[in-house]
């Protein structure tokens, strides 16, 4: 049983076309049917079965991505629904569930489509209505996708500047607590009456072993157990009590049996002063490694918040002009805690050479992002990712190279669609290497093209030097 051409002049998707028209629109519909609250009406990801018509009723459409779903557009009765994706003979972009009770049918596609090419205003209202619906889907998961790679980025750069602040922390309080035995030492000296001469000959040896432990060589972690027991056996043999409490600094800086016996020497075997002494150099030498310390976990992180800037190009307009390299720099320092726990090697291999260019920094660095993400992911544990710039027919170019599986024949003509995606469910919403090539081609310009093979993947990107060409 068909619908009712009274019903079908309802919908303002037929407001143009006769009424000998609308019959045969009629004639190639099904009968409504009803739907409850709930129910799905058009599911997400599915091949359009046709158009859905629904007289009577409310919808909402939901986008599934992510590991979320987002609430769509709201519609209420009598409209139409999923025409784009049946014209166009492509998957459903989104779901379709009925919010109350719905008297709905769905024109078969191939039927509607020749019937909307013979009634031309049918065919050109579906494409009307493309570019809207289409830009306002891809904006949206274009800030989904750069949330999810923001988040994701946010969590690895929260663990990478946990590690140097907690370092920088723990320095800190043990700088304190080794200056506290430092001064307690210099008043100890001074209570033993240590003479003006016997302070200048033990400064002289405090001044040596600051100087061999800055240049003794890093040793193995069995060599330096070896050493600090070596160093704790001096110390008992000379009487030294408590010596296990500072021998470590002392065995860390070469310090010998000689070394020792002369500080004795100037402060008395077995004295308070003795004990004193080498604790004060221990110190000192604790003192310094802290320091040092300190010194490397701050750069570390200023480093990082530099990387940071870099990247989201915070303090520098939308359109820059920059190095090209500085942005990829700034994107392996983003991903490197994906990065520092696998046998993943990166080798950059930079023209040195090339001049800065025209560029929107914020979002070339996203290009950056998704392709050396993917290449990550492709990699697993092992490999490598070989970074290479260079000048190429007026551009710069850059290649991106794996030396993973490569890209699976079936899905390579798919890669670049919109919605697409090889990753498990929530692992990503399929519009990286879509946004990509749109960054790369409409707001700069180039061009984003890849070769893989099972050998490896390489995606080529190719930057007009002399900003977007016209």
């Amino acid at each position: 049983m068909s619908v009712p051409v009274e019903e079908l002049r309802r919908i303002d998707l037929f407001d143009e076309v006769s009424d000998e028209g609308l019959a045969e629109f009629a004639a190639i519909t099904p009968a409504i049917q009803t739907a409850e609250e709930g129910d799905i009406l058009l599911e997400q990801g599915a091949d359009s079965p046709g158009p859905l018509l629904m007289f009577d009723g409310g919808t909402r459409s939901l986008i599934k991505s992510g590991g979320g779903t987002d609430l769509g557009q709201v519609s209420n009765g009598a409209t139409w629904i999923g025409a784009i994706a049946a014209v166009t003979e492509s998957a459903l972009p989104v779901t379709i569930e009925a919010t109350s009770t719905c008297r709905y049918t769905i024109i078969p596609r191939a039927e509607f489509i020749e019937l909307a090419i013979k009634h031309r205003s049918v065919h050109r209202k579906v494409m009307k209505v493309i570019g809207p619906v289409m830009r306002g889907i891809n904006s949206r998961e274009s800030s989904r996708e750069r949330l999810t790679s923001l988040g994701t980025m946010a969590a690895g750069l929260a663990h990478e500047l946990n590690n140097p602040a907690a370092a920088a922390r723990r320095a800190a309080s043990d700088l304190v607590q080794a200056m506290q035995v430092i001064n307690y030492a210099l008043r100890a000296f001074v209570e033993a009456g240590i003479e003006r001469e016997d302070a200048e000959k033990l400064l002289a040896l405090q001044k040596e072993a600051l100087e061999r432990s800055e240049s003794r060589e890093a040793s193995s972690a069995l060599d330096e157990s070896d050493a600090i027991d070596a160093m704790e056996d001096i110390l008992d043999e000379l009487g030294i009590t408590e010596g296990y409490r500072f021998s470590e600094p002392l065995a860390s800086a070469g310090l010998d049996e000689d070394w020792v016996r002369r500080v004795i020497a100037i402060t008395g075997e077995g004295t308070h002063a003795s004990l004193k002494a080498l604790w004060w150099v221990a110190s000192t030498i604790s003192a310094q490694a802290l320091a040092t310390e300190l010194v490397d976990s701050t750069d570390r992180m200023s480093k990082l918040v530099k990387a940071i800037k870099t990247y989201a190009y915070m303090d520098r307009g939308g359109v820059i002009v920059a190095d090209v390299h500085e942005g990829i720099d700034s994107t392996l320092i983003m991903l490197k805690h994906k990065i520092k726990h696998t046998n993943i090697k990166v080798e950059r291999h930079y023209d040195q050479s090339l001049p800065q260019i025209t560029m929107h920094g914020s979002e070339l660095n996203q290009v950056w992002t998704n392709i050396l993400d993917n290449a990550l992911g492709a990699l697993g544990e092992d490999g490598t990712i070989t970074i290479t710039t260079g000048p190429e027919n007026g551009c710069i170019k850059v290649d991106i190279a794996d030396d993973g599986p490569g890209i699976p024949e079936d899905v390579r003509s798919r890669i670049f669609d919109p919605f697409f995606t090889t990753k498990a469910p929530g692992s990503g919403t399929g519009m990286g290497l879509d946004t990509a090539r749109r960054i790369v081609e409409q707001k700069h310009g180039g061009s984003l093209t890849f070769d893989t093979s099972d050998a490896g993947t390489t995606f080529h990107i190719w930057l007009p030097l002399e900003g977007k060409k016209k």
